[in-house]
């Protein structure tokens, strides 16, 4: 069990409907502590220095909406201090692009490259050898559910990829990662993200019987990433 007063995990929650799902009760699994804190309810982000990794989860706006949502400027700031210090992040879908946009990368809205669903990935030549993928097949299933995407950060190494979106994961430095697609969705949070336009709402059966059939290889894809990030940060 981690001390969390000495080894604090921090999950960063951005959306009220975008919440830590399988990544909450994973950590409950392997014996890990964390503290979850939410910005757009007012809360505050803790100094950086008292934190051993931190994971930022999605959200439906984008980075660049800061007047709509300015607790997001907040999170870019905290975002650039964890670089700084080197504490071990992993940025999922609105979560990885904000470490891109902190790091000088261009974020682009309905940038051609959306995808919805259970959809595969494939890891690059340099991803099959990081650590956040040790065990992973080099083609995994994941699931994606983004109209933005993310360039690759000067200096960044692409991790993964897929036909639609090139962009699907990538390391900056030793231990910061960001990831397009949602590694931590579980059918509950599947089934409520498709009712959130008419579009989606009509195809709800098809998103969910593919979830569904996927289930096996997602979560074990899912959770040895949490597993892989978790032992780069010393905490397993």
């Amino acid at each position: 069990m981690v001390e969390s007063d000495e080894q604090m995990l921090l999950v960063v929650q951005n959306d009220p409907e975008v919440p830590a799902g399988n990544y909450g009760k994973y950590l409950e699994e392997f014996g890990i502590e964390f503290t979850l804190v939410c910005p757009f309810k007012g809360e505050a982000l803790p100094p950086v220095e008292e934190l051993r990794a931190v994971i930022v989860l999605g959200g439906a706006m984008g980075v660049h909406e800061t007047a709509t949502h300015p607790f997001l400027l907040d999170v870019k700031r905290f975002i650039r201090g964890l670089v700084e210090r080197g504490v071990p992040y992993l940025g999922i879908c609105l979560g990885g692009q904000l470490l891109a946009d902190v790091l000088g990368a261009r974020v682009v809205a309905d940038s051609g490259h959306g995808e919805k669903g259970s959809l595969a990935v494939q890891l690059t030549a340099e991803g099959i050898y990081d650590p956040l993928f040790a065990g992973i097949p080099k083609e995994f299933i994941t699931f994606q559910w983004h109209n933005d995407s993310f360039d690759i950060p000067a200096g960044g190494a692409l991790l993964a990829s897929s036909p639609v979106c090139p962009h699907q994961a990538f390391r900056y430095g030793a231990n910061a990662y960001a990831t397009q697609f949602h590694p931590e969705v579980d059918r509950g949070i599947v089934d409520s993200w498709v009712r959130w336009s008419e579009e989606t709402a009509s195809q709800a059966t098809r998103f969910l019987t593919g979830f569904d059939l996927s289930l096996p290889q997602y979560s074990a894809a899912s959770r040895q990433i949490l597993a892989n990030f978790l032992h780069i940060a010393g905490l397993v």
